[in-house]
């Protein structure tokens, strides 16, 4: 028996399939040794030496002391024990870096007698096992190098710097080598959105007519200079750039100035239409995918997030259920930086191309160049394994969001094989006279006169076609144009202002690093999903903001480790790990240089560690000074949260900051209003009536509170209520307060379970529960008024998921034993039907309109015996990285 050993189950699952009965294939589930994650797990053995913490022996050649964590030795005792019964191993692991390392680690805990063969493949299919079964390799020790060389470089960034930010900003932060430079990233983008400052200026446009066709013209030129726009001010004052470029070739319209023009050039009609120009040009496809890409698309286009597309991705790639159990991936290794495809996807995206939309749209084979210099993390880009599997073809059999994925994937491979889109551009100048100077108009259009690509692309090409116009034409008022004349519909100016640079996106981020050389395909994903996790960056919708935490850690860095969060030192690391994985660098030596200080890697962390701790202050971030005191005003961050202080700090010149307050926006005048809400807070607006004790009408961390009495050692939990949305401390007053501290009401006992019946408001809205069973309150129902009797009619009702949508598509008769209706419902994974407790889907190939009752109830009763989902196995690739 062959013993085949794959990282995770469902990948096992899948090339079970394409091997014979000689073969046995198990999972490691990602990697079963890693340096000790606690101090628990440190080996008794290091436990005395210096470097015992680090688990890296930093005295001789740094060498990692490696564990088996508790949750991986019972697989390791099954993969031995299968190993009793192998005649020879195959490590089948992914074919990346990490894949690599994993099969050393195998190798290394397992000590197998018999032989051992390392296969890589870029696709789950039968001819790309039965190739890598054909050429069977040894693990490539340099890669493993390579990998191990970052895990240790980032054990000793981390577990050294990061004790720095505990003592100097907040305890348990954590700083890494990608994390903190992106961090950095997400942190400057806010300071130069702070910085920013917004000029107004202001264009003419006239709305025309000739032909039957509406168009614009915009103003292009004034006495020979052009307008201002955007790209023409200062970001840091607000004017004009102060070059004499500028000055000569540009004029910025003010509002009297562009409302004057627009009377003057009413008072000049008619207009002339003096050139019109055509020209071909024609738009090239993007390449296929790498996983940067795939993530910004998925991102933009489908709303994932970089972690869940990856996720899609690689269930994509381990496997899914092609009908019959026949269970195969379709799409090829999500990790890659290489726009390469083979021959014989080539080759296939021809045939399909030709055959779906005819001879003319293939302009293949199209080979793209891979920027990356070290592009080895996976030979291919990301396509689909059959290109002539069109979404479609399979949507059945995959999920909605696997089938979008999958879709995209598909489009972007075959467009990148297509004829160029060649689009007709038109350009008419329109001159006129205003005040015996020369302006001119200009409308543009675009028309695709032969899609290409397009007939595939992520998004359309918008045609904004123009009438057919000739040199000397009129424009003239509309309603008084002759045969053959441009009517000027509408006259009008309008206002702009510029807008400082947006912050970054997840998907933003990740192009961001990826041009900057920082990180590689695996790290993207992890690295923006960890930076969110720790508490540095908020996405608000799709941005990413930092917070005042982040910034404090991001000045003190910079301050004191520039070099160790500056973007080209960390992408030379990354190229330094490229070549320790091409053998061209010796690994002891790169860490050795980065930690102690020698060759071409800084001047040593240690060393910098020792210089800089004693010329350490507290972070202290600077808004600027009070107007009336000249008192500084920063920020500091505290035990729960950012706070202000003036001056020295005290009780009257401390105040929290509300979460919903950024950087960019916190400014003097901010500062000073929070300070003066504390100190309005601190008089009471009355007493409660019931029991006497004063209500403060106070701001915190989370926005807006109501506080019943004053905590203290006898009252450490002051009852509490947020103010509604929308509600400011400035409209607060007694009777509303007491109002909302009256909530949660208790409006009885439930009849039948004995528990309380309670009202009360919460994230989502007003609502009434009993027990672990809640209800949102229905339009017409009022958390202050509502009855028991009411509140057990809507506690009696199904329970509604706010998760997802359904369709009730039909009623197809009562239960037999509940007589509660059975419906057909349409959801966000296809058509179900449920009982209002149970839900089941309905096989992927049945017709939802041929359902009965009786095959409904079969579905529920099967779907019921079904038990309860396990938690979440470990994931196939343990470490974070």
């Amino acid at each position: 028996m062959k013993l085949v050993i794959v990282e995770s189950p469902a990948k096992a699952k899948t090339i079970s399939r394409f091997l014979g009965k000689g073969y046995k294939v198990m999972a490691s589930y990602g990697h079963i040794r890693d340096l000790p994650s606690s101090a628990s797990e440190i080996p008794a053995s290091v436990k005395a030496k210096p470097w015992a913490r680090l688990a890296v022996d930093t005295e001789n050649g740094f060498t990692p002391v490696y564990v088996v964590p508790k949750e991986s030795k019972a697989r390791i005792a099954e993969l031995k024990q299968a190993l009793k019964e192998a005649d020879e191993v195959v490590l089948a692991t992914d074919e990346d870096r990490e894949g690599e390392s994993i099969s050393w680690h195998l190798l290394e805990t397992l000590k197998p007698k018999v032989p051992v063969k390392r296969i890589a493949f870029h696709e789950i299919t039968q001819s790309a096992i039965d190739e890598a079964l054909a050429n069977p390799r040894q693990v490539d020790n340099d890669l493993v190098r390579a990998q191990e060389s970052r895990r240790v470089l980032d054990r000793l960034f981390g577990y050294e710097l990061s004790p720095v930010l505990w003592k100097k900003v907040a305890p348990k932060l954590s700083a890494g080598r990608v994390q903190s430079v992106a961090v950095r990233l997400v942190v400057e983008r806010e300071e130069e959105r702070k910085a920013f400052r917004t000029a107004s200026y202001w264009s003419v446009e006239a709305q025309l007519a000739a032909g039957g066709i509406e168009f614009i013209a915009s103003l292009a030129e004034w006495d020979g200079k052009r307008p201002a726009t955007g790209k023409d001010f200062d970001s840091a004052t607000g004017a004009l750039k102060d070059d004499l470029k500028t000055a000569a070739e540009v004029k910025h319209l003010l509002e009297a100035d562009a409302a004057h023009l627009v009377d003057a050039l009413r008072a000049g009609l008619p207009w002339r239409v003096t050139r019109v120009e055509q020209k071909k040009s024609t738009q090239r496809p993007w390449p296929p995918f790498i996983t940067s890409t795939l993530q910004q698309a998925a991102s933009s286009l489908l709303n994932m997030s970089p972690r869940k597309t990856m996720q899609v991705a690689q269930s994509l790639y381990e496997g899914v259920d092609l009908g019959g159990g026949e269970r195969e991936g379709v799409i090829t290794y999500m990790r890659t930086d290489s726009l390469t495809l083979s021959e014989k996807a080539l080759s296939e995206a021809g045939r399909v191309i030709q055959k779906i939309f005819g001879d003319s749209y293939y302009a293949g084979p199209r080979r793209y160049t891979t920027k990356s210099k070290n592009a080895q993390e996976a030979h291919e880009a990301i396509r689909p394994t059959h290109l002539d599997r069109t979404p479609d073809q399979i949507a059945s059999y995959l999920d909605e969001d696997q089938l979008a994925l999958y879709r995209l994937i598909w489009n972007r491979t075959i467009a990148s094989q297509m004829a160029d889109a060649v689009l007709l551009k038109t350009t008419a100048d329109i001159e006129a006279r205003a005040d015996g100077k020369t302006v001119v108009l200009r409308a543009n259009g675009s028309v695709v006169s032969f899609p290409g690509y397009l007939r595939v692309a992520d998004s359309a090409q918008r045609d904004t076609e123009l009438p057919h116009l000739e040199e000397g034409q009129r424009v003239v008022a509309s309603g008084a144009e002759a045969r053959g004349d441009v009517a000027l519909k509408e006259l009008q100016s309008n206002p702009h202002r510029t807008q400082p640079p947006a912050r970054y996106t997840e998907a933003s981020l990740v192009q961001r690093l990826e041009e900057e050389g920082i990180g590689r395909p695996s790290t993207y994903a992890p690295t923006v999903t960890i930076i969110q996790n720790r508490g540095y960056v908020e996405r608000r919708g799709k941005a990413l903001v930092s917070t005042f935490l982040a910034v404090a850690v991001i000045q003190l860095l910079r301050k004191h480790f520039e070099e160790y969060v500056d973007l080209g030192f960390t992408a030379r690391m990354e190229d330094a790990l490229d070549d320790i994985s091409n053998g061209k660098q010796n690994w002891v030596d790169f860490l050795s240089g980065f930690y102690h200080g020698e060759g071409r890697f800084g001047h040593g962390l240690v060393p910098q560690i020792k210089r800089e701790l004693p010329n350490m202050d507290f972070p202290a971030i600077s808004i600027g000074q009070d107007p009336d005191t000249g008192q500084s005003m920063v920020v500091r961050v505290g035990r729960s949260s950012p706070f202000i202080q003036r001056g020295d700090g005290g009780p009257e010149n401390t105040a929290t900051i509300p979460n919903d307050v950024t950087y960019e926006e916190l400014d003097v005048e901010k500062a000073l209003e929070l300070l003066r809400h504390k100190e309005r807070s601190s008089e009471a607006l009355g007493n409660d009536p019931e029991t006497g004790q004063p209500i403060f009408a106070l701001l915190g961390p989370y926005g807006p509170y109501v506080q019943l009495g004053e905590k203290g050692d006898t009252n450490k939990k002051p009852k509490r209520a947020s103010l509604p949305k929308g509600m400011t401390l400035d409209q607060i007053d007694l009777p509303k307060a007491i109002r909302l501290l009256s909530l949660p009401r208790e409006l009885g006992t439930h009849p039948e379970r004995g528990e309380a019946v309670l009202a009360a408001v919460g994230r989502f809205g007003p609502f009434v529960k009993c027990g672990d069973e809640f209800r949102s309150l229905e339009s017409g129902d009022d958390v202050y008024t509502i009855t028991r009797e009411r509140a057990l009619e809507l506690l009696a009702q199904p329970k509604k998921s706010r998760r997802m949508t359904k369709t009730v598509l039909a009623t197809l008769g009562a239960d037999p034993a509940t007589q509660k209706p059975i419906e057909l419902c349409d959801g966000r994974y296809g058509p179900f039907v449920t009982n209002g407790e149970v839900n089941a889907s309905l096989p992927k190939r049945a017709n939802p309109a041929a359902c009965t009752l009786e095959q409904a109830l079969e579905l529920l009763a099967a779907s019921a015996k079904k038990p309860a989902k396990p938690k979440k196995k470990p994931s196939a690739k343990r470490r974070t990285k």
